[in-house]
């Protein structure tokens, strides 16, 4: 019963959610790199498709080199556990003016072995995951602050 009071609730407010229009008229220029291209399709992805270039909004990303540090280290001097870093700058434009910047941070942990084929594939999956991980963030600000400048041009 509660819970179709809230749902009533909601509905006669206005609310409406945020990703309930997926489908965002963004277009994501290229970003430079391995795993730029991941993080472009991962964007795209969730703008519902690549856009063409004539998209009246735009998300310039410019991505850092992924950092790596230890995070523990046995008596022996060997390091079992590391943390991959990843942070990107971005900009969302509207037809050339910019609207929002920001930056957002992914990190993801990973078991760091002597075997070099088993500490590469920690590594690539530690970089998938948080290329994931910012992907979402950076959608779901830049779908923030798109909803918001379309809100703000209507009333206008």
């Amino acid at each position: 019963m509660k819970r179709f009071l809230c749902f009533l609730f909601l509905c006669s407010c206005g609310f409406t959610p945020m990703f309930a229009h997926n489908d965002t008229d963004v277009y994501v220029p290229v970003i430079s790199g391995i795993n730029g291209i991941e993080l472009r399709n991962a964007l795209n992805t969730n703008f519902g498709g690549q856009k063409p270039e004539t998209a009246p909004y735009s998300l310039v990303v410019n991505l850092r080199s992924p950092q790596t540090k230890y995070k523990a280290i046995e008596p022996s001097g060997y390091a079992t556990w590391q943390e991959i870093a990843i942070t990107a700058n971005y900009t969302i434009n509207y037809n050339g003016e910019k609207i929002a910047s920001g930056t957002e941070k992914a990190s993801e942990s990973y078991t760091f072995v002597r075997y070099l084929v088993a500490s590469n594939a920690a590594y690539n999956n530690a970089v998938e995951n948080a290329i994931n991980v910012l992907a979402e963030k950076i959608s779901a600000r830049a779908i923030a602050e798109i909803s918001k400048h379309q809100q703000g041009t209507v009333q206008q």
